[in-house]
Parts: structure tokens; C-alpha cells; sequence
């Protein structure tokens, strides 16, 4: 007993691997026949009792190239399902071999293991593949989820969130077909009450989306197109229409955008200039100070979409108070609302006859363009254009206060031309000076006329 004592001693100390024998060398057993046998009994007994556990070890040692391969396991899903579409060439990622992906995926497994994650993947793949708008690739995704396998049994499955996970990411997908602004359709619906039930989260947001994008599709007064046109002109035409919001405003083609060769081989290239200006923007530019200056600003920023385009504008600085006439107002101008109203209203002690708005006059803008290349030289052709009908402009002296315009703006000389002004360096265009002034392409009618139907 004693002996088998020290085995068990000497087995605590040194690992399980190592055998009673190599202990009993190093003096740790007597070396007799008996203590032998005993030995060879109380071995067994040992190698059966005493096995390799996690619990006599808490922390084993780790290597570091296995850490490394663990890592790799626990990843191997996620950058398998970007992998699937990572294979496709970026010439040909289109919409046909998006859905080829997905087959892939779908014919792959039966049980549709790590469906959660290739759907992630594609989502987040989808605006490379142009697809990110198409209702019939987002009900293709959820089409890869299995079907009556995520629904509520009873209601302690609906109530404590049954498969949040998958839940989550049918949401997901919902919400960037919000984000898009895209309208599910009745396959939407269907697919979503086979895969998760009628009283989930995804089924409550498809009816959320149901109740407010029909109410909020027609709501914009000034709707953008979705696609808008490819031609710098007519983008510019739409854009300058846009900011204008008058009736009777006309827009003037002054420029179009042409390539020329001059006498000592240069390639010259001509940017395109389009302006536009009311008859009320007419009217004040008659009705301007000879000797007050006016300004030539920008490049102003215009967001359509995701298509940024600038424009400038032709303005001038606000009258001081002492030189403002107040006209009085035509009330044959507005029938349906007047401009001003005289009424003698008893008003009790408490009401209040003054108000908080402040009116902060910015100064008039006459006219306004869009251009291709904002330097000084072409905006001066713009001011040369306008005088045609604008006659005053030839006695009233112009300064240019141009900010550093975008990249696509600047020409290839404009990095050492006068296009990088800052707004307090201003140059006075001189009135003696002869400038050739470009022939007018294109002028478009106002879209109302100024007379009153009768």
C-alpha cells in the first residue's frame, strides 16, 4: 500500500504519458520482486483510472501556429461566401451572373447551411453588380432561406423572438430595400410568410413599408428622374430649370461643347455654356446703378442623385437702406392670394403687432450658368452673351469672385490660369476693352406667356 501511495504521488508530479517504471529508475520505488509486481498491478490500475482531462490542466499552452489556423476555421465561411462573388471578373458583373451566384449557393447544400452569411455577403456586393434597385434580386435572396423551418409553433416561439438571427437578417434586407427605395410586391410577402410566418419582425416590416411608401411616392413637388441625362447640356438645361422655379424663365445655349485645332496644331477644346434668366431678372438688371458693380460667384454645388453639377451666378451687392424705394403693390398681380391686405381688426391688449422674422436681404441675382470649365475666359463669354439683351452690362463694371472649383471644372491649364481666385481677390473686367461676343445657339421660349388668360 505504501508503494502504490508513492505512485500516486509521483503521478500528480510528472504527466500522464510518462510510465511508473521510468519513476521506480530514478529511486522512487524500492527495487524488489514484490515492489515490482505490485508495480506492474498499480500501473495498470493507474493508465485506467488516470487519463488525459481538461479539468487537470486549466489553461493548456497554446502554439501560435495553431492559433493562426483556428482563426482561419472560424472565418472560412464568410470569406468562402465573398469568394463566390470576388471570382467574378468586374467587366462582367452584372445582373444574370449575380443570380448565376445564387443558384450556385442554392444547388450547393441542400439545408442551406450558412445562408445568413451569403446573404450578408450579397448585400453588401450588390451595388458592384449595378443590381441594387432590382426587386427580383432581393426576392432571389430571400429565397435562399429555408422555407417552414424559422415559423412560430405556438406563441412562447413568437413572443420570446424565434431565431432572432435569421430574423434579423430578414430585416436587414427589407431595410435596404428602403434605403434604395424599392416597393416589395405580393412575391415578397408570399416568400416572407413561408420562411418566417405571419407575427414575425420581417412580416412587420414589409407591412410598415406597405402603409408608407404608396402615401410618400407622389409627395415631392419637384421629382427627379432616375435617370438622368447623359449630355452636359441637358443636364445643364434641367439643372439651371430646377434651381430657377420660374415659369418664365428662358434658357440660352451660348456654347456647345466642340474640340478645334488651331493654326499651330494645338487641340483646343470649347466647354459648353448654358444660362438662363427670368423677365423679372431683366427687369432689375434695367433698373441697376451704372456705378455699382456687379459680381460673377462660384462654382456653387447642386446635388441630382448621386450626379454633383455647379453653377454661377451673376448678382450684386443689397441697396443701403437710405437709396430702397418701397413700390406699392398691384393687387391685380395675385388674385388668388393678395399681396397685401388692409384690414382694421379690433385686437385685444395681449396680442402682439411684432414679430421675430428676420428679413436678411442678400442682394438681387440677375442671371445664372452652368459651364464645363469655370476660368475667367469662358465666364467672360457668358457676361459677352447676356449683353445682347442686357445692354446695361456694357456700362456697368463686372468683378469675377471665383472660389477653387472641383477637379472636373479645372481644364489642364487652369492649375497656373485665374480660375484659382479666392473671393477677396477680385478683377474689374475693362469696359474698353473689345471682347468678342459669342453668337447665341439656342434660346428656348418661356414655358408660360405674360399675358393673362382673358
Amino acid at each position: 500500500m505504501k508503494c502504490a501511495r508513492c505512485l500516486l504521488h509521483l503521478q500528480r508530479l510528472r504527466p500522464a504519458g510518462q510510465s511508473a517504471r521510468s519513476a521506480a529508475q530514478y529511486g522512487a520505488l524500492p527495487q524488489s520482486p514484490y515492489a515490482s509486481h505490485m508495480l506492474h498491478n498499480t500501473q495498470l490500475q493507474v493508465l485506467r483510472r488516470f487519463h488525459g482531462s481538461p479539468a487537470r490542466v486549466k489553461n493548456p499552452p497554446v502554439p501560435a501556429e495553431f492559433i493562426n489556423e483556428d482563426d482561419k476555421k472560424r472565418d472560412k465561411s464568410l470569406v468562402a461566401h465573398d469568394d463566390l462573388f470576388e471570382r467574378v471578373d468586374k467587366e462582367s458583373r452584372t445582373k444574370a451572373t449575380f443570380i448565376k451566384v445564387v443558384d450556385v449557393f442554392i444547388k450547393a447544400d441542400v439545408r442551406r447551411r450558412g445562408h445568413v452569411e451569403f446573404i450578408y455577403a450579397a448585400l453588401k456586393k450588390m451595388p458592384e453588380f449595378g443590381v441594387e434597385k432590382d426587386l427580383v434580386v432581393y426576392n432571389k435572396l430571400l429565397d435562399v432561406f429555408p422555407k417552414e423551418v424559422f415559423v412560430p409553433r405556438n406563441f412562447i416561439q413568437r413572443m420570446f423572438n424565434h431565431y432572432p438571427r435569421q430574423q434579423e437578417c430578414g430585416v436587414q434586407l427589407l431595410e435596404q430595400m428602403e434605403t434604395y427605395g424599392i416597393l416589395p410586391n405580393v412575391e415578397t410577402k408570399v416568400l416572407l410568410v413561408q420562411i418566417f410566418g405571419e407575427k414575425s419582425h420581417p412580416m412587420r416590416k414589409y407591412q410598415r413599408l406597405m402603409y408608407w411608401f404608396p402615401r410618400f411616392k407622389h409627395t415631392n413637388p419637384f421629382p427627379i428622374p432616375q435617370q438622368l441625362p447623359e449630355d452636359p447640356v441637358d443636364l445643364a438645361r434641367f439643372s439651371l430649370t430646377r434651381i430657377a422655379n420660374d415659369l418664365d424663365a428662358a434658357v440660352t445655349v451660348y456654347q456647345l461643347p466642340c474640340t478645334d485645332i488651331t493654326e499651330s496644331g494645338e487641340l483646343l477644346t470649347l466647354p459648353h455654356i448654358v444660362g438662363i434668366q427670368g423677365p423679372s431678372q431683366m427687369e432689375f438688371l434695367a433698373k441697376h446703378n451704372p456705378s455699382r458693380p456687379v459680381f460673377v460667384e462660384g462654382p456653387f454645388p447642386l446635388w441630382l442623385r448621386k450626379t454633383c453639377v455647379h453653377y454661377y451666378v451673376l448678382r450684386a451687392d443689397p441697396l443701403p437702406p437710405e437709396e430702397k424705394v418701397e413700390e406699392p403693390y398691384d393687387p391685380e398681380r395675385c388674385l388668388v392670394y393678395p399681396l397685401q391686405l388692409d384690414l382694421d381688426l379690433d385686437r385685444d391688449f395681449g396680442d402682439e403687432e411684432s414679430f421675430d422674422v428676420k428679413d436678411l436681404d442678400e442682394g438681387p441675382v440677375f442671371a445664372m450658368c452652368m459651364t464645363g470649365q469655370g476660368d475667367q475666359a469662358t465666364l467672360n463669354q457668358w457676361i459677352s452673351g447676356l449683353q445682347q439683351n442686357n445692354p446695361i452690362l456694357g456700362q456697368v463694371p463686372t468683378l469675377f469672385r471665383l472660389n477653387a472649383g472641383p477637379k472636373e471644372l479645372q481644364g489642364v491649364g487652369d492649375t497656373e490660369s485665374k480660375h484659382h481666385y479666392r473671393p477677396e481677390q477680385e478683377t474689374q473686367r475693362e469696359e474698353k476693352q473689345p471682347v468678342e461676343e459669342p453668337e447665341v445657339l439656342e434660346e428656348e421660349r418661356p414655358r408660360r406667356s405674360h399675358g393673362m388668360k382673358q
